[in-house]
């Protein structure tokens, strides 16, 4: 559907003066080319001059058939006709025409005349380019100025290039007047030829119109449009076969001359293109050793012929093939363009594809009668009929807005869909438009009539100038007025200007809440507008974006796109609810506060309407997903207009009237700190008595009491509900426990006033609602490290956590890193609680869990090993260090604690201790040094040896009993034979060899010192043993 709209996008005429009947006109390069009809003459006017001066004329050698120009070379390019034959001419330095008696040089494609040639090409040049085949039509990539000819079954692109003359230029030479000196530098300093690079052979394709932009090919026939994409692989290759599509064979042509095949529409998009049944070849062009060419199909289209309003069958063939590229505002023009649009039109309807990012259809035009030509722009398409020039939008800067912004279409950033129906802007009436063409904000037409039809007075009356401004240039004499033909120069508005008459248009929608799709969608054409008119600046001066053509302000630009976001934001907010959420986005470009955009949406005291669903949308996201440092500081700064307790205050009755279930949410919102907790506690108490009792409302509640100083309450309230419930309460509202935490582990978060309050009455539920979120994913360890440190209660909740945690947690990361921290604690206090001042020392705070809470709930926390009460005893020490050592021990007795993550930390404790001689031997235990942990317990602690043996010397480990610690307790004897410890460790040693040996292993492990009668009993057991066995 086409939406149409009486605003004023032109804003002045003006009438060139030619002598002559246009037959052909083309521009560019700030000029217009005007070719006389049936005539062999170029006319070039000076656009961007009051009245459009002549800049200079030149004859052609032949009768121009069609003419291009192209920007990039500031050259032209003609298809002639000269005694029956067909030629394919590019004119250069045709700027020197302007200077009298100005020499022309005619030259072939890739070669070069002598003199002025050489000198740098102070001259016009004609350059012949030699074809196997009639010429029919002609394109220019506006990206690089190669030059694409399309012949009657080939298509042949030719490279441009820039040779340097060998002889400097004399300094005294004349300069050629340009509009832009670069372009005349760069003339003056190189001279143009072509060089052919590739030959596409299409034997069952017709050209009637080719063009070429950024490595896109694209050619119509009749009824036909084919894209394709050209690739020049740079490394050579060896000679392969010609990349072609298979060509069906017409054997049966000769048997169907007398039928009319009509071929079916079809529409072919991407790589299903190659199914279209046009074959495609590449010729090799001898130039095979620079790279190898192929090409890939990229859309294909076929239509029908078919009878449209006032257009026969006949009539129906396509039009206005065009390549547009469009730029983002981060680059340059000499950077490939992200956005290549391709057009074609039917006489009745228009069709815009977008070719790069995956082949689309954009637009489709339906035009209210039968168009002949159609031009387009970045953010218009102009198109004439027989009567009238007609202005359409386009959803260029929609594609270009969402490859340029991946946060477009989220709730970061919007943008109005690519598939926006467009609409009409102006319909503007002439007499016997021919042609169009467009050169920045300028639109050329070519109008012929027979000045003695009758229609034309009757015409004439209804002609009048496009607007108050329109001007048009006096002619000569008072018999041009009647010659029947007029060459128009269109300027259209600046993009601000049509911006803010679409606003103003817009107010007609505003109170008729039955056209609100019609307010929405002409404020999504001025967004639209506006960023297409952001990538202006960034255009080549070629494409419009030049001085002279004004382009917008920076800062107007920005204040006119944040007026426009908001206007669409209200649009959206009190729309319906399918579009809702789009008010949040565009509110967030607006750059408005919370509380501008609540003075926007507040409800007249007369008007019936409530709160709309887009403004609830917005609030919602504003109060439950964004952090205190983005919201806090809004309200606050705005205290002129409303003071930040008046506002949360309205918050709460909005929220109150519109969605009541929603005030747990709000009022634990970071923004909230500054309602009044009297009045909230009231409208909570009414929907406790409305909805009935819930955990995350009572939480509520208790906190607005604490605000209120009322301790009693606040402690009745908590104890309403377990322990475990309340937790529930938490993972439902985590902002009633802390606020922040939105940007990821790294994002700070901060307490409330009930975690400060819990840490004082309610340590162990705080820690058990941290554990919870933690598990739920809703903060992250490092958070909630941050947050205890905040609360100021050193590092005893904060282990509490850890150990809770590693109770709960299943992930394996979180449990190593959880470990590693622990055993870092436990080491810590071990250090600066076995000092003789800290054993006197009172004991802080108490842990929630003791190390037999973890040993008997925790899987990570193992059982103490019975000699480690041999080493360390109870009572020994402090309680403080007496719980850390025993944890540590647990956590080395464990099975998740890896050994060599904790190894850099154990050294820094003393081993004179025994408590801390027993974490070196259980770390040694560990990694499977059982001989030198047997030698350091009997130096160290013989006692404790034959526990340790009982419990570690087992299975695989047994022979260990009489292969290392027999012999070491025997020499350990010999020298301190009186020592009762080792005897009795040698006896319970002795013991256990004889259960496990036979009898000659035993006979063998006596020693031979004369101590044999020491061991005989222990080997009559043995042997005894042997025997019942």
């Amino acid at each position: 559907m086409v939406h149409v709209y009486n605003c004023h996008p032109y804003a002045s005429q003006q009438i060139v003066q030619v002598e002559q009947e246009p037959g052909l006109i083309c521009c560019g390069g700030a000029a217009l080319f005007v070719v006389a009809t049936g005539g062999c003459k170029v006319e070039a006017y000076n656009l961007d001059q009051e009245g459009c001066p002549l800049i200079c004329r030149f004859a052609t050698m032949g009768t121009v058939r069609s003419i291009l120009y192209s920007d990039i070379g500031d050259y032209l390019v003609t298809i002639e006709e000269k005694n029956s034959a067909t030629y394919l001419r590019a004119y250069t330095n045709w700027r020197y025409q302007a200077e009298e008696k100005a020499r022309v040089g005619v030259r072939l494609l890739g070669h070069f005349l002598r003199g002025a040639s050489q000198r740098g090409g102070a001259q016009m040049e004609i350059i012949e380019i030699p074809l196997s085949e009639r010429p029919v039509a002609v394109a220019c990539c506006p990206l690089t100025g190669d030059l694409l000819v399309g012949c009657e079954k080939t298509l042949v692109l030719f490279t441009l290039r820039r040779h340097t003359p060998n002889v400097q230029q004399p300094s005294n030479g004349q300069q050629s007047t340009s509009p832009s000196s670069d372009q005349s530098s760069k003339q003056n300093a190189s001279i143009l030829d072509f060089e052919r690079s590739v030959i596409l052979h299409l034997p069952r394709m017709k050209p009637k119109q080719v063009a070429l932009c950024a490595g896109y090919v694209a050619v119509q026939a009749e009824l036909e449009v084919l894209v394709l994409k050209l690739d020049a692989n740079d490394e050579p290759n060896n000679p392969v076969p010609e990349e072609s599509s298979e060509e069906p064979k017409d054997d049966q042509a000769e048997d169907q001359v007398d039928f009319l095949l009509l071929p079916r529409r079809q529409e072919l998009l991407g790589e299903r293109a190659r199914d279209c049944n046009i074959p495609v070849s590449i010729e090799k062009t001898g130039l095979e050793d620079k790279g190898q060419n192929t090409f890939s199909y990229v859309l294909f289209r076929r239509f029908t012929p078919d009878y449209f309003q006032g257009c026969g069958v006949e009539e129906t063939q396509l039009h206005s093939l065009k390549l547009q590229p469009l730029f983002t505002s981060g680059q340059s023009a000499v950077e490939e363009p992200p956005c290549v649009f391709c057009l074609f039109s039917l006489p009745t309807t228009g069709y815009l594809y977008n070719l790069k990012g995956g082949v689309e259809l954009v637009s489709i035009y339906q035009y209210p009668e039968k168009v002949l030509e159609a031009v387009l722009t970045d953010h218009l398409l102009h198109v004439i009929t027989k009567s009238a020039l007609q202005c359409f939008t386009v959803r260029c800067a929609a594609v270009a807005a969402r490859l340029e912004d991946p946060y477009v279409d989220t709730t970061m950033r919007a943008c109005p869909p690519c598939n926006l129906d467009v609409c009409a802007l102006r319909i503007q009436l002439f007499i016997g438009l021919r042609s169009v063409c467009t050169y920045g904000r300028h639109v050329i037409l070519f109008s012929a009539a027979d000045v003695d039809a009758p229609e034309e007075t009757e015409r004439n009356a209804q002609r009048r100038g496009l607007s108050k401004r329109w001007t048009a240039s006096a002619p000569k004499d008072t018999g041009a007025v009647g010659h029947g033909w007029n060459l128009y120069v269109v300027e259209t508005v600046p993009p601000l200007t049509l911006y803010r008459e679409m606003v103003e248009y817009s107010q007609h929608y505003v109170q008729n809440n039955q056209q609100a799709q019609s307010l929405g969608h002409l404020l999504s054409e001025a967004h639209l507008l506006l960023r297409a008119a952001s990538l202006q600046p960034r255009q080549p001066w070629w494409r419009g974006g030049g001085p002279a053509l004004g382009r917008p302000d920076e800062a107007e630009l920005e204040e006119a796109f944040r007026e426009n976001c908001a206007q669409l934001a209200d649009c959206f907010s009190r729309g319906s609810q399918r579009h809702c959420h789009q008010a949040l986005p565009y509110y967030r470009m607006s750059g408005l506060s919370v509380i501008d955009v609540m003075a926007r949406n507040r409800p007249l005291p007369s008007s019936p309407h409530t709160y709309g669903p887009g403004f609830l949308f917005y609030l919602k996201h504003f109060l439950l997903e964004e952090t205190d440092l983005h919201l806090t500081p809004v309200m606050q700064t705005r205290r002129k207009t409303k003071t930040a307790d008046e506002a949360a205050d309205e918050v709460i009755d909005i929220f109150s009237q519109s969605e009541p279930s929603q005030l747990v949410s709000v009022c634990a919102s970071p923004t909230m700190v500054n309602v009044d907790p009297h009045r909230t506690l009231q409208i909570l108490q009414h929907l406790e008595d409305s909805a009935g009792v819930s955990v995350a409302l009572t939480i509520t509640m208790a906190t607005m009491t604490l605000r209120l100083d009322d301790l009693p309450q606040y402690t009745q309230l908590m104890e309403r509900h377990a322990e475990m419930v309340l937790v529930y309460g938490f993972i439902e509202e985590p902002r009633l426990l802390l606020h922040g935490g939105g940007g990821g582990q790294h994002a700070h978060i901060y307490p409330t006033a009930l975690s400060q309050q819990m840490v004082k009455s309610q340590p162990g539920l705080l820690v058990a609602s941290m554990v919870a979120l933690h598990e739920n994913n809703k903060v992250h360890l490092e958070q909630v490290d941050r947050m205890f440190q905040t609360l100021g209660c050193g590092n005893s909740l904060q282990v509490d956590f850890w150990e809770a945690t590693l109770m709960a947690s299943s992930q394996q990361g979180v449990i190593q890193e959880l470990l590693f921290r622990l055993s870092s604690v436990y080491i810590e206090r071990l250090i600066h609680t076995s000092t003789d001042k800290c054993l006197h020392e009172p004991p802080t705070r108490k842990s929630l869990k003791s190390a037999d809470d973890l040993i008997n709930s925790c899987s990570h926390y193992g059982a103490l090993y019975p000699w480690l009460f041999v080493l360390s005893p109870l009572h020994s020490t402090n309680f403080q260090h007496q719980e850390a050592l025993h944890k540590m021990q647990s956590l080395l007795c464990g099975p998740s604690l890896s050994v060599g993550s904790v190894t850099p930390l154990l050294e820094s404790l003393p081993d004179k201790t025994l408590w801390g001689f027993s974490l070196h031997i259980l770390c040694a235990t560990r990694r499977g040094q059982y001989d030198r942990s047997i030698e350091e317990l009997l130096e160290r602690c013989p006692q404790a040896i034959i526990a340790y043996a009982n419990h570690h010397l087992q299975d695989q480990h047994m022979d260990l009993w009489w292969k290392k610690l027999l012999p070491e307790i025997c020499n350990r004897t010999r020298t301190a034979s009186d020592n009762s410890i080792l005897l009795a460790a040698l006896k319970e040693t002795l013991v256990v060899v004889a259960m496990e040996t036979s009898p000659a292993e035993f006979l063998e492990l006596i020693p031979d010192d004369g101590t044999a009668s020491y061991f005989l009993p222990h080997l009559l057991t043995c042997s005894q043993r042997h025997l019942l066995a």
